[in-house]
């Protein structure tokens, strides 16, 4: 059966601000506060889409491997801030611990599948290396700020427990091996959840995407099972950097804890105060 592909005009796009419409008048009417955050956030998520197709619709004209590859590495810089900012406390190189780990976990997994497994021609063609690189990246942006929260949260709250433990003889590694694997299962919960129910309670959007462009169910769904490996695959390997880089970057080599490094986040700590 021949599928037809239905474009969105803008006046069918500005009904859709309807729904957000809904959200706004019952944060009014229950007194939410919340008015002015949807209406932000609506008008940046918007503006940021529209930027980015615009964007894209030029590199995809192009097709210059150049232009692709700094096109990849600002979306993870984007990615590491994005990170580190959904975080509650900071050190001295979290920010290039964040970016080197996005980085390498993304573009090893993007990689592999792109060159590997679609075996993509050419590799840096960005109809396919693109999309894959920000669903990857989107994933393991959550799973590193997760992490990375937890990690320094239990390392603030147990501070006295690993001290004990570091006077009384204990390596780096075996007074803060409880906390990192605690911050590695955090990491990871949401992307085993979202896989646990995944075709049963909820459709996946890059599937959902395809299927509207006409594309064949099947198809689509051998599509959204690559990315879904794909994207468990590059948090699990972002997680594991910069839990790692944390616990180099806190844990001298002399096996002391140098709490100092730790502190709160001038924008967290703005918001309780």
């Amino acid at each position: 059966m021949e599928t037809k592909y239905i474009q969105i005009s803008y006046g069918q796009l500005s009904l859709a601000t309807l729904f957000i419409l809904i959200n706004v008048g019952l944060s009014f009417g229950l007194r939410l506060g919340l008015e002015q955050s949807l209406v932000i956030a609506s008008l940046r998520m918007a503006v940021q889409l529209l930027m980015v197709g615009y964007i894209l619709q030029w590199v995809f004209t192009l097709s210059n491997p150049v232009l692709i590859i700094l096109l990849a590495l600002g979306m993870t810089v984007i990615a590491g801030i994005s990170s580190v900012n959904r975080t509650r406390r900071r050190f001295t190189s979290i920010y290039w611990n964040n970016f080197i780990s996005l980085l390498s976990g993304s573009f090893l997994v993007t990689g592999i599948v792109v060159s590997g497994i679609l075996r993509v021609q050419p590799w840096y063609e960005p109809q396919y290396l693109i999309p894959f690189l920000g669903m990857v990246l989107g994933n393991a942006l959550t799973g590193t700020s997760l992490s990375l929260d937890r990690f320094m949260e239990d390392l603030t709250n147990r501070r006295g427990e690993i001290e004990a433990l570091l006077s009384l003889g204990a390596t780096r590694w075996e007074a803060a091996h409880q906390t990192i694997k605690e911050a590695l299962r955090t990491g990871m919960i949401p992307t085993i959840n979202s896989m646990m129910v995944m075709g049963l309670v909820s459709l996946p959007g890059m599937m959902t995407g395809q299927i509207l462009a006409g594309a064949n169910p099947t198809d689509a769904i051998r599509y959204q099972i690559v990315i879904i490996f794909a994207q468990a695959s590059g948090t699990a390997i972002a997680i594991i950097g910069v839990i790692i880089l944390a616990f180099f970057a806190l844990f001298n080599r002399n096996h002391q804890l140098t709490a100092p490094l730790i502190q709160k986040s001038p924008k967290k700590a703005k918001v309780k105060g």
